[in-house]
């Protein structure tokens, strides 16, 4: 394709301020508009989240967290008073109480520095109708039972450019080292561990983002803020993405992935493909974060996308309706991820009402990444 004029450098450039690019996000949520006609400005992030302000918490009494943790400690090389050890039981849903004193541990634990969390676990994955990292990051929001279907609190994240987000704004995002299996899961490390740098640099050949319309009109939502398809720069030094729009409920063929994005509650195998170390991917339907959702029950898991090869992904544990400011945001999250931001970041930056969203990957991989 041909190289597209616009360049999320010069949005970089025309952003006076973060709130504007809120704004222009929230004019394209709206239910009245149209397919976006152009990139959206976006902030220019000046820092990224790396091993030394992030904290890990692992649960002693789930074997596959004590494998998974103790392998992303010694790969990530996450420093020994980041890491915290509690035990908690192996199921989806925490109670409040057990909650409380999960995120009293954490907080009297972690030390000032540690700006993120890892779980090395699958489950638990909720508190109530909440998603437990997001609990733990924004605190709990007891009325999402009341009314799933309703807004909820904004995320600080969606508007702030920096990486101390807990030291400026009293918010750790949190990411679950989540897989079906220890040895996915360790896969999984592997990608994010290979991913780094990546694609800072200018002799690497062009990255692809695809974007999947769908016929399913009550989660084919996100379309209107679709990009224009088209090669774009992503700065010097860098490889170049090619957003590649295609209207299937399948996967097309995919080549030099890293990112897709579709509205469906369930994606047909197989999901195969060349996933790039590094590469999100994630489906808008209701319940994609309940990572106890068995292979072929109902709708789709997004632990299927890790097992696919993806990096890292995103879905919801309880009825969210297709409010757009609840899935990830498809301009936001290639723009964060380009300009160098971990999976984590870039993840969290696009949601803008994130309580019952899980964020699950390797939380460090930054393909966009400068080289130290």
């Amino acid at each position: 394709m041909a190289k597209a004029a616009f360049s999320w450098w010069h949005a970089l450039r025309r952003c006076a301020t973060a709130a504007v690019w809120l704004g222009a996000w929230m004019a394209a949520a709206s239910p009245s508009a149209q397919p976006a006609p152009g990139w959206q400005p976006a902030p220019a992030y000046h820092a990224r989240l790396t091993a030394a302000s992030l904290g890990l918490v692992i649960n002693t009494a789930d074997p596959y967290s004590v494998a998974v943790g103790e392998t992303y400690v010694r790969r990530r090389g996450i420093a020994a008073d980041h890491v915290l050890r509690v035990r908690l039981p192996v199921r989806a849903s925490l109670s409040r109480e057990e909650f409380q004193a999960l995120n009293q541990a954490v907080r009297a634990h972690m030390p000032e520095a540690v700006q993120a969390l890892a779980l090395a676990w699958v489950q638990p994955y909720a508190v109530e109708c909440n998603a437990l990292g997001s609990a733990l990051a924004l605190g709990l929001q007891p009325g999402v039972c009341a009314d799933s279907c309703a807004a909820t609190r904004p995320s600080p994240l969606a508007h702030y450019s920096g990486a101390r987000t807990w030291s400026v704004l009293g918010v750790r995002p949190v990411m679950h080292i989540a897989a079906r299996s220890v040895v996915t899961a360790q896969a999984l490390i592997e990608r994010g561990i290979a991913s780094d740098h990546s694609l800072a640099r200018a002799d690497v050949a062009p990255v692809h983002a695809y974007l999947a319309a769908t016929p399913d009109t009550a989660r084919n939502v996100r379309e209107r803020l679709f990009p224009p398809a088209g090669a774009v720069s992503t700065g010097p030094g860098a490889a170049p993405l090619d957003v590649v729009r295609v209207r299937s409920e399948a996967l097309p063929p995919l080549r030099r992935t890293v990112l897709y994005q579709t509205g469906l509650a369930r994606v047909p195998p197989p999901l195969g493909g060349e996933w790039l170390p590094g590469a999100l991917a994630d489906h808008l339907t209701s319940f994609g974060g309940q990572l106890d959702r068995p292979v072929g029950d109902g709708q789709m898991n997004v632990l299927d996308w890790i097992e696919a090869g993806a990096t890292a992904s995103y879905g919801t544990v309880s009825e969210p309706c297709n409010h757009l400011q609840k899935f990830p945001h498809p301009q936001v999250l290639m723009q964060a991820y380009a300009q160098g931001l971990t999976a984590l970041e870039a993840y969290w930056r696009s949601v803008l009402w994130p309580a019952q969203g899980v964020f699950v990957g390797e939380p460090l991989a930054a393909p966009w990444a400068s080289t130290p």
